[in-house]
């Protein structure tokens, strides 16, 4: 069987510590390419990773022949155009979160994509965990009954990285005793510091995460939402508090900061129905499910290491394009998450209450 010829546009942080590695492992797919802004950078990049060639632009990378698939790895204000011309050019594409700025862009993106039956996977590792499939599976089969309130807490240590400050200080890794802890590039200062290239905070880097995976466990649209942000001193948002209802009648609770205490990370997920509810944490590996007839069942805790699989997103994508499986984490996750990300920010911004059908895309 031919290999999947792929490339990556924007080899940095999360390009080579996930995408690169994640496709070089997979028995059926090729790098061909890797894409960073500057010559020298890309040149080192493709020789220590074993890749023949290396450019610094997209077209470049689109011009490549031969070409299947790209994973777009780069600054949020660039998804939108870097990945429509990327689908244009008929490629298959795993982008990473958050996906757009907007939801308009969001939903071009979707739009297109469905319009020249392509695949494109929006890059959130947190679906291809066992309990989150299981849990899925449950809500899914009416083990809850009707769906009546989901509670979302996420947190975990990038505070540092909205100061602007560099991957190692806002870490407190010290470089020379542990340079084994540091990545192998780290991100730009202004990546996730900076509202004009990240989009904002915590909303964007990290509750992308969270409201995409709360529409990859309800499947029911956002339908109105209100928030409260806390910048912390810095130019995004730290702390970010959010209420929505879905188009079910589910009401939601979204939680998340980037300032946890040291080793106190966790992503906790509570699901009530009116006949069950199911409880897990996926940082600690733990699900449950209880029932109206009083019956619990604990699932076996996921080992550390099968918990946040990084690789999935982009080897998913190959096995899809060659129909070995399913679309593990479609981009219309990323749509989802965009309308409450969005919404979130218009709400905190003007103190309002805001209907989600009233964004622009929607």
């Amino acid at each position: 069987m031919e290999k999947v010829r792929m490339a990556v546009i924007g080899a940095g942080w999360w390009g080579t510590a996930a995408h690169i590695p994640a496709i070089k492992q997979h028995p059926l797919a090729e790098l061909v390419a890797v894409q960073a802004r500057t010559l020298d950078k890309a040149q080192k990049i493709a020789t220590d990773f074993g890749v023949p060639r290396a450019c610094t632009s997209i077209d470049e990378v689109l011009a490549i022949e031969g070409l299947q698939a790209v994973v777009v790895s780069t600054t949020p204000n660039v998804h939108y155009e870097q990945t429509r011309a990327a689908l244009e050019r008929g490629l298959h594409i795993v982008i990473e979160k958050p996906m757009t700025i907007t939801v308009a862009e969001a939903q071009a993106l979707v739009d297109l994509a469905d319009q020249k039956g392509l695949q494109l996977v929006i890059s959130c590792p947190w679906h291809y965990n066992a309990h989150a499939i299981e849990a899925r599976r449950l809500v899914e089969s009416g083990a809850l009954g009707r769906m009546k309130m989901v509670s979302l807490l996420m947190t975990n240590n990038v505070a540092g990285l909205y100061q602007g400050l560099p991957w190692d200080k806002a870490h407190r890794v010290d470089r020379e005793k542990h340079p084994e802890r540091l990545p192998y590039r780290m991100p730009g200062q202004a990546s996730y510091s900076d509202p004009a290239v990240a989009g904002g905070g915590h909303i964007y880097t990290q509750i992308s995460h969270v409201a995409a995976f709360l529409g990859f466990l309800t499947h029911a649209d956002p339908v109105e939402v209100f928030a409260r942000f806390d910048n912390a001193g810095t130019h995004v948002d730290v702390y970010d508090a959010i209420d929505a209802r879905l188009a079910d009648g589910t009401l939601v609770t979204i939680a998340s900061h980037g300032l946890p205490m040291p080793g106190d990370s966790r992503f906790e997920i509570r699901a009530f129905g009116d006949r069950g509810a199911l409880s897990l944490d996926l940082v600690k590996g733990t699900l449950e499910f209880h029932d109206i007839e009083g019956n619990a069942q604990r699932y076996p805790d996921i080992p550390a290491g099968e918990r946040y699989l990084l690789r999935k997103p982009a080897q998913n994508l190959v096995d899809t394009i060659l129909g070995q499986a399913s679309n593990g984490s479609p981009a219309i996750f990323g749509l989802y998450a965009m309308k409450i990300i969005e919404a979130a920010s218009k709400s905190a911004s003007t103190c309002q209450n805001i209907r989600v059908s009233q964004l622009g895309g929607v």
